[in-house]
């Protein structure tokens, strides 16, 4: 069952539902709805007495909501995710699956200001509810706190001099636009401008979102709402997420840091020795899939 609406086309669909291991009168959760298509899937191998838990905090992902009376729909971050399910009477659940990808709309819809390809407001916000956007980012920001933010969530390798040259400009221009924003960047990009850009894009789009801060939340949350034998099923898109989904499976903690105390036992083990990869085919099809990686763990106990 493909997913080709408007809104996303869906990363290792098979492969990720097939990790859920799906009982037929099971509850599930799939964390980010996005288009859909996870979704889908789960609810074509549930039965009549199956549930499906179902987040998305951008409204525009609901226009592509099934009819079907065993989905729940919670216009909702997953960070509330254990919130919501004791708030529906299903305090564990039997698999939980989330993608953590920014989907196709939002990269294609210029207003929403994701994409490199387009002029449009600089906001990247995945709920327009929230008040941080990525202009404020660049217009408020120090100079360490931007350093650190590009460094980390991007990787760009001039990060220090882009943060000074970021700062000492910004007071004489208006960065509220993508394309102000790229004419801003131009004296000091380095390399390949497209992958520099994206890599600066990434970043801001971490921090306005909060990606990895509510990753860690979901994780977390993953482990105690799963019932034992339980699985989690998790497709990440860049390193820093697939690092954190893969120290919480196999450690029960963040990363080899340490940031927090090794789990004396940790609350999954991991299904799979390696990440599961999309195929050529897929990456043919869907060049977005290229950087996907889907990680799988079961609730010990």
């Amino acid at each position: 069952m493909e997913s080709t609406n408007y809104y996303h086309t869906t990363v290792l669909l098979k492969e990720a539902v097939d990790g859920l291991n799906i009982k037929e009168d099971g509850v599930y959760v799939d964390a980010t709805f996005g288009g859909g298509g996870h979704s889908r899937e789960i609810l074509a191998r549930l039965g009549k007495k199956g549930k499906l838990i179902a987040f998305d905090q951008d409204e525009d992902a609901w226009k592509n909501k099934p009819d079907d009376e065993r989905l729940i729909q919670v216009t909702e971050n997953f960070k509330y995710m254990r919130r919501f399910l004791r708030l529906h009477g299903h305090s564990e659940v039997d698999g939980i699956l989330a993608d953590l990808g920014v989907s196709s709309f939002q990269f294609d819809t210029a207003e929403r200001g994701f994409s490199i390809r387009f002029d449009g407001p600089l906001d990247m916000r995945m709920d327009k509810r929230g008040e941080l956007t990525a202009a404020e980012i660049i217009r408020k920001y120090t100079e360490p706190q931007l350093h650190q933010l590009f460094e980390q969530y991007g990787e760009v390798r001039n990060s220090k001099q882009l943060a000074k040259h970021i700062v000492t400009q910004r007071g004489a221009q208006k960065v509220t636009t993508i394309a102000a924003l790229k004419a801003l960047l131009g004296p000091v990009m380095r390399g390949n401008p497209n992958k520099y850009l994206a890599q600066v894009f990434q970043a801001l789009r971490i921090e306005v979102n909060d990606e990895l801060g509510v990753l860690k939340e979901l994780l977390t949350q993953s482990a105690v709402s799963l019932k034992p034998g339980g699985r989690l099923s998790v497709i990440s898109f860049h390193s820093l997420e697939d690092r954190l989904v893969k120290h919480y499976i196999k450690r029960g903690r963040w990363d080899e840091a340490g940031e927090y105390e090794e789990a004396i036992t940790p609350p999954m083990r991991p299904v799979t020795a390696k990440p599961i990869e999309p195929t050529e085919t897929e990456i043919k099809n869907n060049p977005r899939a290229r950087s996907a990686r889907l990680r799988i763990g079961e609730k010990t106990g």
